[in-house]
């Protein structure tokens, strides 16, 4: 079965950078099209940023840009979040999801209803 599991989230100050990483498996993960989202308490999830399986494109919202990067290594079978410059209202549960299989290399989505398989989320906490 399809497995995400997420890592490196944790309590930080503001300014400071986290990378999360997320480990796939029992997908095609060279032809899936991967994502973060975030749920702040009381809050809706919400898209944070996507990237398409050849990695050549990428989106990410607009709170994060210039701050934070999406990336993936097919060979590893990894997807990561750079977050560097980090706000108090970053804080939340980061969530990693996978789109279904497509052979559109530059497909991705920002609507978490085109993302099947979800992983258990990583806390971040940012004091200020």
């Amino acid at each position: 079965q399809v497995q995400l599991v997420e890592s490196g989230g944790g309590l930080v100050q503001a300014g400071a950078s986290l990378r999360l990483s997320c480990a796939a498996s029992g997908l095609t993960f060279s032809r899936t099209p991967m994502g973060w989202f975030r749920q702040a308490p009381g809050k809706e999830r919400e898209f944070v940023a996507a990237i398409s399986w050849s990695g050549s494109s990428t989106d990410h919202a607009d709170g994060v840009k210039g701050r934070f990067t999406i990336s993936r290594d097919n060979a590893k079978v990894m997807v990561y979040l750079q977050m560097n410059s980090l706000k108090p209202e970053d804080t939340a549960v980061y969530y990693c999801a996978a789109s279904g299989y497509t052979v559109r290399s530059t497909y991705y989505s920002r609507s978490s209803g085109e993302y099947n398989y979800w992983g258990q989320g990583t806390q971040v906490t940012v004091s200020s």
